[in-house]
């Protein structure tokens, strides 16, 4: 396995931090995450930010195909030469939140499995999972904090939890010690996994109704419902008093409590008293 600081070092590169750069390069991270992606050998990978190319490695000698997306075009040099024993990776030089995922993954059921830059984590996942062709599961290596934001149980729920948990079912894979990246992030890191459905558990009128409630609901997390929903969708005290009565759910609770069959039934009921209104 290279070492990803003397592979920078030969190449004069240093990790910047503003790309959140801390490369993943323990053999045994790297094969635990191999083995909670659970990948049939058929299998095609998206892989989010290479880095010096030590997961992708691994990812390709497991898989069909790999295509693994950067930014940093210093890096080049290094996965050309590292990759090139591979025939089935495929390099994207570009910046992920800007790809057209329905163009590049046209038709395929996919799997995505990345150490991905933890101040976009949030960002990418909404990415994945609003993209028309979702992928089978993903597995990520992200901050140990948004790990417990999208694996947390009703009455620590956030927007990010009810995002994730719409889409798919997600476990706590493992926790990562620091010393298996280089350098050392200063925070503590997990792996994540995402079963994504092939449609959402709970019936809702459509997805953009549904996250507009839920996005108003936690629009002022401190508050309780009535008053955070009335803000957020913009209605008279009225009409929310309504939309929770035929909701059967209590004005006086905050967003984390609810469950998502709950949002859901919100939801529901939100776009038919707004449809007379």
């Amino acid at each position: 396995m290279s070492n990803p600081r003397q592979l920078l070092a030969d190449y004069n590169i240093a990790p910047k931090k503003s790309l959140g750069q801390n490369f993943l390069h323990d053999p045994n991270a790297l094969n635990r995450i191999l083995e909670s992606a659970e990948l049939p050998p058929h299998a095609t990978i998206l892989e989010i930010g290479p880095g010096t190319g030590a997961l992708t490695k691994v990812l390709a000698q497991a898989a069909a195909r790999v295509i693994t997306i950067e930014t940093d075009e210093r890096l080049r040099p290094i996965l050309e030469n590292e990759l090139a024993p591979y025939d089935n990776i495929t390099i994207i030089w570009d910046d992920f939140l800007k790809l057209d995922l329905p163009t590049l993954l046209a038709d395929t059921d996919y799997y995505v499995v990345a150490n991905v830059p933890y101040y976009i984590t949030s960002k990418i996942i909404r990415k994945l999972l609003d993209a028309p062709i979702r992928p089978q599961r993903i597995v990520l290596t992200v901050q140990k904090e948004v790990a417990d934001r999208i694996i947390a149980k009703t009455g620590a729920t956030s927007l990010l939890t009810v995002s994730v948990q719409f889409f798919g079912h997600p476990t706590l894979v493992t926790r990562l010690n620091p010393a298996v990246f280089w350098p050392r992030p200063d925070v503590e890191s997990a792996v994540i996994r995402i079963d994504v459905y092939n449609q959402p558990i709970v019936e809702v009128p459509d997805i953009v109704t549904f996250f507009d409630v839920v996005r108003a609901g936690f629009s002022q997390k401190r508050k309780q419902l009535k008053n955070a929903l009335s803000s957020g969708l913009h209605l008279e005290n009225d009409v929310i008093n309504q939309l929770l009565t035929e909701s059967g759910i209590d004005a006086r609770r905050r967003a984390e409590t609810l469950t998502l069959e709950e949002w859901a039934t919100l939801s529901r009921v939100y776009a038919d008293i707004t449809t007379q209104i």
